[in-house]
């Protein structure tokens, strides 16, 4: 079984390498597709355009670490060791949560989390990793799914919402007056 510290030496000695801690275990990711990977791109510019000029918090990419709390269970001792290092594709931190950025990984839960299908991605683990940051106090998970061109949002206790081209997506409770026509992630063509 592996601990943070363990992570963190590997990842020294393999700055190139991304890797999260599940369970115990090292997840060592490979690199996204082209399109997934310039969909996050283009949704972190666009949030991060929103965000930083209105002081709202702090928006990241797929290589910041989030080290979450447990899940309280009968059988689940409060070993600090034993934590989970998640990493989401897109990231939404609030101002208060986060006053100042940290030279390594923080100890919290994002507001907003974004998971985007690679094409070698299953959906379940997705969605399984959505819900495992809802449960810890995430306030909304977003899922892009390039192959079906949609958007889908969850939020605890709550039915999903798909969302494709021509709609509108609004988070007013996290980035109040934010909208985005979900068309506006998707690689351009250009001809």
């Amino acid at each position: 079984m592996f601990t943070i510290s363990d992570l963190e030496q590997l990842q020294a000695e393999h700055p190139e390498w991304q890797m999260e801690l599940v369970d115990g275990n090292i997840l060592v990711m490979g690199p996204s597709d082209y399109i997934s990977e310039e969909i996050g791109a283009e949704l972190i510019r666009l949030l991060g355009n929103w965000v930083r000029p209105r002081k709202l918090g702090r928006v990241t990419g797929s290589s910041a670490g989030f080290i979450l709390p447990r899940l309280e269970t009968e059988d689940n001792e409060a070993d600090v060791e034993k934590r989970n290092l998640r990493a989401p594709d897109v990231s939404f931190v609030r101002a208060e949560k986060l006053k100042i950025s940290k030279r390594d990984f923080v100890e919290l839960v994002p507001d907003l989390m974004v998971e985007i299908k690679s094409k070698s991605d299953s959906i379940k683990p997705l969605v399984e990793k959505i819900q495992l940051f809802l449960d810890l106090g995430c306030t909304v998970g977003m899922l892009i799914d390039p192959d079906k061109l949609t958007l889908t949002v969850y939020r605890l206790n709550q039915e999903p919402i798909v969302l494709q081209n021509k709609d509108k997506l609004t988070i007013p409770d996290l980035l109040p007056g934010w909208e985005l026509t979900v068309s506006e992630i998707w690689p351009p063509v250009f001809e």
